[in-house]
């Protein structure tokens, strides 16, 4: 009987062992599936982090369109994006990271939610972001992968054209607002930007849509005309309690990347150029009230005083120019753009009204004048930073009021005042520019190149996708910075 009950009791420890190797093969700290919303979140924070970052190795369009300059290292500054293969890091940021972990949730969603309504209004959300990601990506660099981007059993995309990947975004974002049922369940706190608001982000749509069209106004009259017309007519963004923010967080790793680029890392590598801070601190009776919001005075001198830029060689001392920062908060400001809490910012009132003005001069059925779209612009610009409207003797100086400021055409009157309302949003601020060709850009010293107007293909691309990046190559007409992609006519 005794030895019975050790045989009985060596095979119950035999099975206990059994049992505990087989879990041994489960990593908690990995877990084999991922709920929808977290890859959802995360999408959206990556895809923030890229658009906001001020990295070097990502996001140089604040150097390319000379709203800081560079106080030691100049690569960026002067048009070098092959040093550090910023193309490489944004076409990992964009694909990789982002939409990857967008086309991820869609999957998640269709297991994780029962509801058909509520499973309908997140898939459009985080497909109208991915079209958000593609726009970046078809207007920095021409012919990309699209119809076989995010297909696992590609691992070696074709290229699509540019203009056909556009006119499918274009289709698939009408298709995204049509499915979007404010009578419908959402995501709800997983989404950072709208809290799952589904009519927040159907006018989200409809102004990324006017964006859009406005965007190949030049290149194609027609699309763009209809295209903005129909997101007017649906309804876009009526004022700064639209916009598209990103709230990051005080403490890391969820904070505001311009301060882990330009606080947390204590590293002074930036200043305002004398072209952008004379901008707002002319020889006029009135500073732009935005100037305090964007930048220190210099610790030397106690003035806004900005660097010509391309000068620095590790010898231009920062102290002596203005950082990139802001005025303490104030009641209704954003903050200061160096706080860990700062928000990012996607898509804005102000930009809107901006295409809205350009809409007007170009003759599109949108409502208004120029110039009440103009000022309108303007004035949400400066509530947006400072938290005050702008005063009437500010909106009435020579070169602010429409009828006297710079430009020689309408066209160019608005496109000076988008530049510095695109403060801190370079990459926009880049592709305005390459389309309306203003304000026009001195290159700085010993740059690299003339003007980039595209970004390069990555390295990467062309040394394991070498076949489809030598046709796509080929298709635009080079892959250089100088090769102008569709939208960009003149």
């Amino acid at each position: 009987m005794k030895k019975t009950a050790l045989i009985f009791a060596a095979l119950l420890t035999l099975g206990a062992c059994k049992k505990d190797l087989t879990s041994l093969n489960v990593d908690p700290k990995n877990p084999s599936t991922v709920p929808s919303y977290s890859l959802f979140t995360e999408a959206e924070r990556l895809l923030t982090n890229t658009v906001t970052s001020p990295s070097v190795n990502l996001n140089i369009f604040r150097l390319i369109e000379q709203q800081w300059t560079e106080t030691q290292y100049l690569n960026e500054t002067q048009y070098q994006i092959s040093y550090r293969k910023q193309p490489d890091g944004i076409w990992t940021a964009l694909y990789t990271n982002t939409l990857q972990n967008f086309e991820k949730s869609k999957q998640a969603m269709v297991l994780d939610v029962k509801d058909a309504g509520t499973l309908k209004n997140q898939t459009a959300i985080a497909d109208i972001l991915q079209v958000y990601s593609y726009y970046y990506l078809v207007t920095t660099f021409g012919n990309i992968p699209y119809s076989e981007a995010l297909d696992i059993n590609k691992p070696f995309p074709k290229y699509d054209d540019a203009k056909t990947v556009y006119t499918a975004l274009l289709t698939r974002l009408d298709a995204d607002i049509a499915a979007l049922d404010p009578n419908s369940g959402s995501i709800g706190a997983a989404d950072i930007i709208y809290g799952g608001d589904v009519n927040k982000w159907k006018k989200f749509a409809n102004t990324f849509k006017l964006k859009m069209g406005i965007t190949i106004a030049d290149s194609d009259p027609a699309t763009a005309k209809s295209t903005v017309e129909a997101a007017v007519t649906a309804g876009v963004f009526t004022s700064n309690d639209d916009n598209a923010l990103f709230q990051y967080v005080a403490t890391p790793p969820n904070t505001n990347p311009i301060w882990v680029n330009l606080v947390q890392s204590q590293r002074h590598d930036f200043v305002g150029t004398s072209q952008f801070i004379d901008l707002l601190n002319p020889n006029t009776p009135t500073q732009d009230p935005r100037l305090p919001y964007f930048f220190a005075k210099s610790a030397s001198n106690n003035i806004y005083e900005g660097a010509d830029n391309g000068t620095g060689d590790g010898s231009l001392a920062f102290s002596d120019y203005s950082l990139p920062a802001g005025a303490l908060l104030t009641p209704g400001a954003i903050g200061n753009l160096t706080n860990p809490d700062f928000p990012g910012l996607l898509l804005d009132y102000s930009e809107t009204e901006f295409n809205l003005a350009e809409a007007v001069a170009r003759g599109y059925a949108v409502g208004g004048t120029i110039q009440s779209h103009y000022t309108a612009a303007i004035s949400a610009s400066v509530l947006y930073w400072t938290g005050a409207n702008p005063t009437g003797t500010f909106l009435a100086q020579t070169n602010i009021a429409y009828a006297t400021a710079a430009g020689a055409t309408p066209l160019q009157k608005i496109a000076g005042q988008e530049y510095i309302a695109l403060y801190n949003r370079g990459w926009d601020a880049w592709i305005v520019n390459r389309k309306l060709d203003y304000p026009a850009l001195v290159p700085p010293p010993s740059a690299f190149s003339d003007f980039p107007v595209r970004f390069t293909y990555p390295i990467s691309e062309q040394n394991v996708n070498k076949p489809n990046y030598d046709k796509a190559s080929a298709a635009i007409g080079g892959d250089v910075v100088t090769t102008k992609l569709f939208f960009d006519t003149h």
